[in-house]
């Protein structure tokens, strides 16, 4: 099953059949409200708005873990993931799609970042983080897309709520990053963690700061282009649940907790063996 999860401008779609809210607690709190089960074109996959349904989180607030552990334990086993970054490239337009395939983690040790910690220690590799199995399965597919949609970018992913100084977009471009957000992270690791199989889907709202000579757009032009990403996402939605693609022989189920966990499970109390249990399962 498909867990989707939503970022700024993507905290509902008109094309979405609502079945059910679900239960937002988890053991390591409460995810993002907004939480359910829907139905697009016949099939159901569940929901989660990233900020929350009024987008009340600031990117420090969501609460990461349990948004990726609450879609684990509902039977989600592909995460798409779709939010609003901005530019650091000028090939990378507003409103262009942009799958990134490598990041850089400029955030400050404010968010909880993994499901091991208070006794349970664990490594997983992050080399590859996204999926490769459905990476390449919307590259396929987005032969027929009618909006530009670029691969392999990097992408930065800083604390926020503050964009980045001009200083700082430049130093970015530098490092080799082509997209900066604020989300992602530790998102994709989580889903590493839980071996789910994560596509990141991000659509251009602006260009960042580096250049002087690019116009900055307006918010009004923004929340516009926003409505467009939102239709252009669900499009993609749509074909994806459509195509069904197939994940057999893709290593990303295997390269989680159920194989990097170094505490020994007979070491952990009752409660962690059962939380761990849908993480690792």
């Amino acid at each position: 099953m498909w867990g989707l999860i939503g970022g700024s401008g993507f905290e509902n779609f008109e094309g979405f059949e609502v079945i059910e809210e679900l239960d937002s607690s988890t053991p390591f709190g409460e995810c993002s409200s907004g939480f359910k089960r829907v139905r697009v074109g016949g099939r159901e996959l569940l929901f989660i708005s990233r900020h929350g349904e009024s987008h009340e989180l600031l990117p420090s607030e969501i609460n990461y873990r349990a948004n990726i552990y609450a879609l684990k334990r509902y039977g989600a086993t592909k995460i798409l993931s779709v939010s609003a970054i901005g530019s650091l490239k000028k090939e990378f337009e507003p409103g262009d799609l942009v799958v990134p395939s490598q990041y850089i983690d400029r955030t400050k040790s404010l968010r909880a970042h993994s499901f091991c910690g208070d006794g349970v220690v664990g490594h997983v590799s992050l080399a590859k983080p996204i999926c490769p199995s459905l990476r390449m399965e919307l590259d396929l597919l987005s032969k027929n897309f009618d909006f530009r949609t670029h691969f392999d970018a990097t992408y930065v992913c800083i604390e926020g709520p503050y964009f980045s100084t001009q200083s700082e977009s430049r130093f970015f471009q530098k490092i080799g990053a082509s997209i900066i957000g604020m989300t992602n992270f530790p998102e994709y690791a989580l889903a590493r963690e839980a071996g789910l199989h994560y596509l990141p889907c991000c659509f251009v709202t602006d260009y960042d700061c580096w250049d002087d000579e690019i116009p900055h757009v307006t918010l009004a032009e923004i929340l516009v282009l926003m409505k467009k990403n939102n239709g252009k996402a669900f499009h993609l939605l749509e074909v994806l649940l459509e195509r069904g693609p197939k994940l057999d022989g893709c290593q990303c189920t295997e390269g989680g907790l159920k194989h990097g966990l170094l505490t020994p499970i007979e070491k952990l109390s009752k409660t962690q063996r059962e939380h761990l249990a849908i993480v690792i399962e």
